[in-house]
């Protein structure tokens, strides 16, 4: 999922929003969308990349002082420098406090995937989702962590930290960084949905997110219909199918598909929709915005967790646990929540800018993860792909 700040202004009329969206600064390069990081870093690139790099490194052992530089490639809004807000930055505090100057470029992670796409030798730490991290692991492209060396780790929730999206054969391979949770929100002057079923069997227009891992919903459905589905992201090929085929089925034209969280807010305040798969904070954007918008809150739901990856080819190795260890502190975390919509990973961050947030995703309590399943790249993620591709065509 790309960017997801949304800032919202009510006026009398109608519940205005606006997506920020990170642009270059002197230092930075910004990977345009359907450009592979891989295309735009080859010329620093040692050479083409295998789809493996070899046996797994061993976590290192210890820190140096630091290399003087760090090369950060980032989901826009992940690593912020001012140039968007100049109150909203934190790249730059990094490089004053570690003397580690960053070299820092976003990247799009709903591009279609490519080979040779995230050479190990062209970054040394990366945002990256459950998608792009499982395909790092699977590839052998990231480094296994050593996270005694990541001073407050074991404060962030053990849930995170166990995700399958960031762990491999007993070994750690991302910090968890921010999380959500997709729920259905509706327009309680035009429908009272019953469940998560209603998303595929109401009238609509109904707004789903245009991203293959939609499916796992759809899943959902089916297992409270009987289907003996444990994980839903973790399906056969017939499931799979069948999952598709909620989406596909009924009046052409009932689901619309969004990649801008925007989209969502714009979508309920003209009320051009009638329910949607959203988050908690667009909920609250919403009703900031007196819209007359609620959610289910029946559980299960699916959600997902992104995560910082180092390189298993990191050239500055030292500079990028600093990064590490940076990013998962309470202060960046706190600025990173408030600006993004999601919720921390560290529960230290909810003060200030970011208790709102914490409250929406009940970050810190017993409520935060109750009845989610967190996404995980499925082993057979190309034929999710490949029926996303049909449902959205």
């Amino acid at each position: 999922m790309r960017r997801t700040h949304v800032v919202a202004a009510v006026s009398a009329v109608a519940l205005l929003a606006a997506a920020c969206a990170g642009r270059p600064a002197p230092v930075t390069e910004v990977v345009a969308p359907g450009t592979s990081v891989a295309a735009a870093t080859a010329s620093r690139s040692a050479g083409p990349s295998p789809s493996s790099t070899g046996p797994t490194p061993a976590p290192i052992a210890s820190l140096g002082p630091g290399e003087g530089t760090v090369s950060v490639v980032a989901i826009d809004g992940y690593a912020e420098w001012g140039g968007v807000d100049p109150k909203v930055k934190w790249v730059g505090t990094f490089e004053k406090e570690t003397g580690c100057k960053v070299s820092l470029r976003y990247y799009d992670p709903r591009q279609e995937e490519k080979p040779g796409d995230f050479p190990p030798s062209s970054f040394d730490v990366i945002s990256a989702t459950p998608e792009v991290g499982g395909r790092l692991m699977n590839e052998g492209k990231a480094a296994p962590l050593n996270t005694a060396l990541l001073h407050g780790y074991d404060k962030l929730p053990k849930r995170l930290r166990t995700l399958p999206s960031v762990t491999r054969d007993g070994r750690t391979y991302g910090v968890p960084y921010v999380w959500a949770t997709n729920e259905v929100l509706y327009d309680t002057g035009e429908v009272g949905p019953g469940g998560l079923e209603s998303l595929f069997e109401d009238k609509g227009p109904v707004l789903l997110r245009d991203r293959p891992l939609s499916l796992a919903d759809a899943a959902l459905v089916l297992r409270a219909g009987g289907a003996k589905i444990k994980d839903p992201f973790d399906l056969t090929d017939a499931q799979l199918d069948a999952a598709a085929e909620l989406f596909t089925s009924g009046k052409k034209g009932r689901h619309v598909f969004w990649r801008d969280p925007v989209e969502v807010v714009q979508g309920f305040a003209t009320g051009s929709v009638r329910l949607a798969q959203a988050t908690p904070y667009h909920l609250d954007v919403l009703r900031r915005g007196h819209k007359p918008v609620s959610a289910l809150t029946d559980r299960p739901v699916t959600g997902w967790a992104d995560a910082w990856m180092v390189s298993a080819q990191a050239a500055h190795p030292s500079c990028a646990y600093k990064w590490l260890g940076f990013t998962m502190s309470a202060d960046v975390q706190r600025k990173v929540a408030a600006w993004t919509g999601l919720a921390p990973a560290n529960p230290g961050a909810c003060t200030g800018a970011a208790r709102r947030i914490c409250a929406d995703y009940h970050v810190g309590t017993s409520r935060a993860f109750r009845g989610v399943y967190f996404a995980v790249r499925p082993e057979a993620y190309d034929k999710w792909v490949d029926r996303w591709s049909r449902i959205v065509a």
